[in-house]
């Protein structure tokens, strides 16, 4: 075994700043904060797994400490760059593991320790939601006011589990998931360092298993390159128990095609193999959205209207299935049930056309969309002061409860399903719950419907909650809004809502059977918010 191997990932850690793939706006504001010298007392980086928050945690400590800066970039050669990588100055804390109140407060009496050598002693907390609520109270006054000589670098991928208090004493960075063409060419960059022989198809399937984090992709291309053997496709999706997107699209043509042999032959083998159905469900769902835009643009409502369906079904599947049974079965039953119903629907063609016509008439109108939009600008602010006048963290344990309960409950159509299962409440009052999705077309649908939401809950838990439907991007602006009006003395105060028209409530925009025929952006993998 050679003591010296390291494994990819650590291996092209980055040094600097220049180095990192991605984050250029985070990235260009930390070097920018280092070289104005206009350093903060407390960060917080959130983002998804592998996305750079740890590595830019060490090379902004890094950075801060060198003695010979250079545009924003540590020389190398000075006795802080020399000695980093042990530091006894930078101190990494893994709140997974130490997340007691005992491990803060012995971290609060050695913050009064001056450094060794280093101009800052910098705390670098990762997963700091991890850290218990007694644990976060202990941290909290010496986060307000630590010594000058102290910088906290916190790093989280569940931002949400924050208290507000310790957010609202830290500069927020987020770090967002990586375009495909930057973790594709990094891929294509370190396999040529490493000579490792791999095919472009290999390292499109790799980013796509990847999901946005560079590190998941370092650590396939790592184990699938032990070989000397090439890294084909096939390798890929041997190992990763993935499929390939050919026999994705042949899927999707077999179905549109109706033809039953074809898809029963696809759906056979696929048994037969060791996939991973999730991986499987997702690809499915990404080429769906693909050909329900091609049916959108070819005007064929019928085909389009049967595409949602199964999409909304397999999102249901995903909530709900047994592993007992074999997944590929049933979502082999998802598609040939929607082929008998639409094979039943054929000889009346003409009939569907002018039904799903009129639905639109209805969805589409465009003066009631007009007042609807209107009443919804003035609606979004007064709730959002609302509920930050009245929200505690009681609240918000309660309902993020109540809200799993609801959006779990079988009595729930799968149209209504659909636009709140993947919602996440962020906010709670006892009358206001506030929920985010990083789409922006589920949330502008889910707003649009909230009476039926807000009735639906009323009648499934006995609750009459109002709602409201943010996006994570205006939910972090709401936020750092609140924070910098408390620290300036503003005072929330309740204000009255708008008065909803009659004519909205009696529209009843989602029923049992039928959804926004705008429902193509849907099929993004992003969250619906409520408030």
């Amino acid at each position: 075994m050679d003591k010296d191997y390291k494994v990819l990932y650590r291996k092209y850690r980055p040094a600097n700043f220049d180095e990192v793939v991605g984050q250029k706006y985070t990235i260009s504001m930390l070097k920018n904060a280092i070289i104005n010298e206009k350093l903060a007392h407390a960060y917080i980086f959130t983002g998804p797994r592998g996305t750079g928050k740890t590595s830019t945690a060490k090379i902004f400590a890094k950075t801060i400490n060198c003695e010979s800066l250079i545009n924003g970039l540590p020389c190398g050669k000075c006795n802080s760059c020399q000695n980093n990588l042990n530091n006894a100055d930078i101190i990494e804390i893994d709140a997974a593991s130490n997340n007691g109140v005992d491990e803060i407060r012995e971290l609060i009496n050695n913050v009064k320790i001056a450094p060794s050598f280093s101009k800052y002693k910098v705390y670098i907390i990762d997963e700091v939601h991890m850290l218990s609520q007694s644990a976060f109270n202990a941290l909290l006054l010496t986060l307000e006011e630590p010594p000058a000589h102290i910088v906290f670098i916190l790093a989280t991928t569940n931002i949400e589990s924050v208290p507000i208090t310790i957010l609202s004493r830290c500069q927020r960075y987020d770090f967002k998931k990586l375009e495909d063409e930057e973790i594709i060419n990094h891929l294509k960059l370190i396999a040529e360092k490493e000579k490792i022989e791999i095919t472009d198809e290999a390292i499109e399937e790799i980013t796509y298993l990847s999901d946005g984090g560079l590190r998941d992709a370092l650590s396939i291309l790592n184990q699938l390159s032990t070989s000397n053997n090439m890294v084909k496709l096939e390798t890929v999706l041997e190992n990763y128990g993935s499929v390939s997107i050919l026999k994705i699209k042949s899927i999707v043509s077999a179905y549109l095609e109706g033809n039953y042999d074809s898809l029963k032959a696809i759906f056979d083998e696929l048994s037969s193999e060791s996939i991973d159905y999730k991986n499987f469900i997702k690809k499915m769902v990404d080429e769906l959205f693909l050909r329900a835009l091609e049916l959108k643009m070819a005007n064929d409502p019928q085909k389009f209207a049967s595409v949602k369906k199964i999409v909304f079904a397999l999102n249901d599947l995903l909530n709900k299935i047994n592993l007992n049974v074999d997944p590929f079965l049933l979502v082999f039953m998802i598609f040939i049930e929607d082929m008998a119903i639409n094979e039943e629907k054929t000889a009346n063609v003409v009939s569907i056309q002018e039904n799903v016509q009129k639905e639109d008439n209805l969805v589409f109108d465009e003066k009631l969309n007009d007042e609807r939009t209107t009443f919804l600008e003035k609606l979004i602010p007064v709730r959002i002061n609302n509920c930050f006048v009245e929200a505690d963290k009681n609240n918000l344990k309660v309902f993020k409860e109540n809200w799993q309960k609801f959006i779990m409950d079988e009595r729930i159509e799968n149209d209504m399903k659909s636009l709140i299962v993947d919602c996440e409440v962020v906010l709670a009052s006892a009358k206001i719950n506030i929920v985010i999705n990083s789409q922006k077309s589920l949330v502008e649908l889910f707003n649009k419907n909230l009476i039926d939401i807000e009735n639906k809950y009323k009648n499934l838990l006995n609750l009459d909650i109002k709602f409201l439907a943010l996006t994570g991007e205006d939910w972090n602006k709401e936020k750092s809004d609140y924070v910098r009006k408390i620290k300036e003395g503003y005072s929330y105060q309740l204000m009255d809502e708008p008065i909803l028209e009659k004519k909205w409530e009696e529209s009843d925009i989602i029923n049992e059977n039928k959804l926004n025929n705008d429902i193509m952006d849907i099929f993004d993998k992003e969250k619906l918010v409520i408030q």
